[in-house]
């Protein structure tokens, strides 16, 4: 539907999503478990300004479903809680909502600068969508306004978020992190410092064993990840870890970029993507790599979990992490799907 097959490299053996996009993929997400339905749609956006839809199949297998085109790169999307709309936000500084069973796109938001992130926020008294920028400011939108319910004030451009009702947590440029309680109406709650020396890149709420959010995995382009919990029993229960990095020539390391972070629904490990074009499946109770993957031939630019926690997803493609003269326009981005829920299940003491 999207245009011819490409042939390719799938290192891991894993499912090719068909017809993906022209450019590296910048968002992908899957559908909430709240449809009645219980069918898996995979969504992703791109640098091609794209946004597509697919309905992931039993047998891996990926149909694809729709497209829609915004007026610039799209840098997130996320769905709404009910599973029958996504939100898209672009580099041309909107916010679009896809109905995708009416198949009609409306604006519901916009910046002064190009969107970064969206987020869906479902609270028992309130729903609404969460938008932050490079024009300094975190939005809170009803989506049936075209003005937002709230603005916030940030000390920097937006360059990562994640919300995990009630909390929600956004990383600046200049290395801030701001933590937002989401109960009643958006409050700031605490400022932090990043726990790590280069600049992030990604970052992703964890839950307690009570399912309760209580902290954040953060990613950094000097391939290391920290776990913080937003209130620790104990200090030391804060660490970083180091990742993504391969021994380079004549004893120095190359060390890569972490594109991305997920957490497992069910079973609360997590998964790092980064510029060296691998996956890695951790522990972070035990503290140990669960697994890590081949290295693809291009970057991993952005991974995701289905709701249940069976399908990983990953995307392939170049990040110009490397610069402009690795840049190869016959490599084409590429989707796989892996069956992993047995692989990321915690270790066992």
């Amino acid at each position: 539907m999207f245009g011819a097959a490409q042939s390719t490299t799938n290192r891991m053996n894993d499912f090719e999503v068909a017809s993906p996009p022209d450019d590296s993929v910048s968002a992908l997400e899957f559908s909430p478990s709240t449809l009645q339905v219980q069918k898996n749609f995979l969504i992703a956006g791109a640098w091609d300004n794209s946004v597509r839809c697919w309905e992931v199949e039993q047998n891996g297998q990926t149909v694809p479903k729709s497209m829609k085109t915004m007026g610039g790169p799209v840098l997130d999307v996320c769905w709404s809680d009910d599973g029958t709309k996504v939100f898209m936000a672009s580099c041309d500084k909107q916010v679009k909502l896809w109905d995708l069973a009416a198949d009609q796109v409306m604006q519901v938001a916009a910046h002064d600068g190009p969107v970064k992130t969206c987020h869906m926020v479902k609270g028992p008294n309130y729903t609404c969508l969460m938008t932050g920028s490079w024009d300094k400011t975190l939005k809170f939108w009803d989506t049936r306004s075209p003005n937002p319910m709230m603005a916030i004030n940030l000390p920097e451009r937006c360059y990562c978020a994640d919300v995990d009702y009630p909390m929600a947590v956004v990383g600046t440029a200049g290395r801030g992190l701001i933590i937002y309680s989401l109960e009643n109406s958006p409050t700031e709650y605490k400022r932090q410092e990043s726990p790590l020396k280069y600049q992030h890149r990604t970052i992703s709420i964890f839950k307690d064993k009570k399912k309760t959010p209580t902290g954040y995995a953060l990613g950094s382009i000097e391939g290391r990840v920290a776990i913080q919990y937003v209130n620790p029993v104990n200090p030391k229960d804060n660490f970083t870890f180091k990742c993504h990095r391969s021994t380079g020539t004549s004893g120095f390391q190359d060390i890569y970029a972490v594109n991305d972070i997920a957490f497992h629904p069910a079973h609360g490990t997590l998964v790092t993507v980064g510029s060296d074009g691998t996956f890695s499946f951790w522990d972070k109770d035990a503290r140990t790599k669960l697994k890590s993957s081949e290295a693809m031939d291009q970057s991993i630019t952005k991974c995701g979990f289905n709701a249940n926690g069976q399908i990983f997803a990953y995307a392939v493609g170049y990040d110009w992490s490397k610069g402009h003269e690795y840049f190869n326009p016959a490599k084409k981005p590429q989707i796989f799907l892996r069956s992993c829920y047995d692989e990321l299940k915690p270790r066992v003491n």
